[in-house]
């Protein structure tokens, strides 16, 4: 009998600001329902992280909430970012969404571009 790969898979943390930033986007786009987030190769570091706005889930995507917000992550994407923290920062240098990833050794200044 096999391991169902999505019950051993780490989790992502959705914080609370990052879930009322998504759902500010969401009110303001209704056709949209999750925010993905992606793990593509590439960037100045190695790999970069990719944001889209999508209207459905994918067969292979795992789905965190908090208060409402969705993330979605696709399954290959989550081997890079398990147990990171989906934040939104909103300061002097602008606002963003940023990704606190305890699987990256290095990241750039960008905070889009990691290594592991």
């Amino acid at each position: 009998m096999g391991v169902d790969a999505k019950s051993t898979m780490k989790g992502v943390e959705v914080t609370e600001a990052a879930a009322r930033r998504i759902g500010q986007i969401m009110a303001s786009d209704p056709g949209k329902t999750a925010l993905r987030i992606s793990v593509e190769g590439g960037g100045c570091s190695g790999f970069s992280y990719k944001f889209d706005l999508v209207d459905s889930q994918n067969e292979d995507d795992v789905a965190f909430t908090r208060d409402g917000a969705t993330v979605l992550i696709d399954e290959i994407s989550l081997v890079y970012m398990g147990d990171a923290v989906v934040d939104f920062v909103d300061d002097l240098m602008g606002q963003s969404f940023q990704i606190r990833n305890p699987n990256a050794v290095a990241s750039c200044g960008c905070g889009t571009s990691f290594s592991v």
